[in-house]
C-alpha cells in the first residue's frame, strides 16, 4: 500500500511539472516580416551607393596602372619607383575604404535591426503567454535533441509583429 502511494504521488508529480514549449525560428521572423523587407531595401541602396563609388576608384586606380605600364619603359628607376609607391599607396587606400565601408555596413544594418529584435522579443512573450506556453526557445540557436512536444510560433510571431508593427 506503502508503495502504490508513493507511485501515485510521482506519477502525480511529473505530471505537475511537464513544461508546455515552443520554439521561435527568429531569423525566419526577421527575413519574413514586412519591417524588414522595408530595411533590406534602405541597406541595398546604401550598399550600391558605396559600390558604385568603390568601382569607379577601382577604374581609376586600373587606369593609373594602364598609364604607368606604357611610361614605364621610358622612366628612370628613380621615377619608377615613385610612380610604383604611388599606386601601391592608392591601392591600399582603395581596400581600406572597402573595409571601412563593409563595416558601415553591418554597424548600419545592426542599428536597424536591434530595435526589430527588442519587438519581436515582446511578441514571443505575448504569444507565448496566448499559448499558454512555459518556455520558448529560439530554433536556430538552441540544440536541442529531443522534445517530446513543442509548438513553433514562428508564423504567429510573424502575423503578430506585421499585424502590430504596420
Amino acid at each position: 500500500m506503502k508503495n502504490l502511494l508513493i507511485a501515485v504521488t510521482l506519477i502525480f508529480s511529473t505530471q505537475a511539472f511537464a513544461l508546455k514549449m515552443g520554439k521561435v525560428d527568429v531569423q525566419k521572423v526577421l527575413v519574413s516580416i514586412k519591417e524588414s523587407g522595408k530595411i533590406r531595401a534602405q541597406l541595398k541602396k546604401e550598399f550600391e551607393k558605396k559600390q558604385k563609388q568603390i568601382r569607379k576608384e577601382e577604374e581609376g586606380l586600373v587606369k593609373d596602372r594602364k598609364a604607368f605600364e606604357k611610361q614605364s619603359v621610358v622612366m628612370n628607376a628613380k621615377t619608377k619607383a615613385k610612380k610604383q609607391q604611388e599606386l601601391q599607396a592608392k591601392f591600399m587606400a582603395l581596400q581600406q575604404k572597402m573595409q571601412r565601408y563593409q563595416g558601415d555596413m553591418q554597424k548600419m544594418e545592426q542599428k536597424f535591426k536591434q530595435p526589430i529584435l527588442n519587438k519581436i522579443r515582446v511578441i514571443v512573450e505575448e504569444v507565448s503567454a496566448k499559448k499558454g506556453l512555459d518556455f520558448t526557445y529560439e530554433s536556430g540557436t538552441t540544440p536541442l535533441l529531443y522534445v517530446k512536444t513543442v509548438t513553433d510560433l514562428t508564423k504567429d510571431v510573424i502575423k503578430a509583429y506585421d499585424k502590430k508593427n504596420k
